[in-house]
């Protein structure tokens, strides 16, 4: 039998919206991308199918943990109802994108899930800020941004890149904010995965490009996220806020984007 706590005046966002900030990036960065390159109305609706599928993570690792404490409070129906709720608009607008395109779409998306998968199992065991989980959420959720464009009538080749240039963007920008947190909190880190993850991100892009599957303009982009890993870490750095860095994090993700999106557009 389960011993049910009541909690008054339960603020509704702290129930439905997740706690943490840098995740809302990586989510748009990708839908934004292929929403550029290749706008459709099935692009959009894969589109909110993330979004929706996004914002279930938190009320079900609610839900999850306090069945575990085998404890009912008054936010775990409330969690409970978000996740049905979310669960429906994902099945909603996948099917309905589906029904405007075709499944060749979701082969991204399908070869990311186990990704996405991984990041689930991290958070509902409470191990999310582990770094396992904090990498392949990001590069599950970049796979978005190849659905799009196949929804908007690309070909698999052509997507693909998509995702990999996002991906080559989020993976060097957790692990640099992770060391960067750290030095800020006085505690020992190493910056070389952080430095050779940017520096791979680099020649990634820069071979994409040079193979004209992907632009160069956002090569450019890639240069200076180097440049700010190597001064971000280095005993040169300026003491900034946590907020700061993560704010700068998300322009620099937007930067990108729009980059890549006029490369493609502009074929430069």
């Amino acid at each position: 039998m389960t011993a049910t706590t009541t909690t008054p005046q339960i603020k509704l966002k702290t129930v439905a919206l997740p706690a943490e900030h840098g995740g809302w990036g990586f989510l748009f960065e990708p839908i934004l991308l292929g929403l550029l390159v290749a706008p459709s109305w099935a692009g959009l609706l894969i589109g909110l199918g993330m979004f929706a599928m996004f914002l279930t993570r938190h009320p079900l690792k609610m839900t999850v943990n306090d069945r575990k404490r085998g404890k009912r409070y008054a936010r775990t129906a409330l969690a409970e109802r978000f996740v049905l709720v979310y669960g429906v608009a994902i099945v909603f607008f996948l099917a309905l994108a589906l029904a405007l395109s075709r499944i060749e779409v979701f082969t991204p998306l399908a070869l990311a899930f186990p990704l996405m998968l991984i990041q689930l199992f991290y958070d509902l065991t409470n191990r999310s800020r582990s770094v396992l989980p904090e990498l392949a959420g990001p590069v599950g959720l970049a796979a978005a941004s190849s659905s799009i464009a196949l929804a908007g009538g690309w070909s698999l080749a052509a997507a693909l890149p998509l995702w990999v240039i996002i991906a080559a963007r989020a993976v060097p920008s957790v692990l640099y904010v992770r060391a960067r947190l750290r030095l800020e909190h006085g505690k020992p880190t190493s910056s070389w995965p952080s430095l050779l993850a940017h520096l791979l991100g680099l020649l990634i892009v820069v071979g994409l490009a040079g193979l004209r599957i992907a632009p160069w303009l956002p090569v450019p982009v890639f240069v200076w996220l180097l440049g700010r890993a190597v001064w971000g870490l280095s005993s040169w750095r300026k003491s900034v806020p946590p907020k700061i860095i993560g704010f700068r994090e998300l322009a620099y993700g937007l930067l990108v984007v729009v980059t890549t999106a006029l490369g493609y557009a502009f074929g430069i």
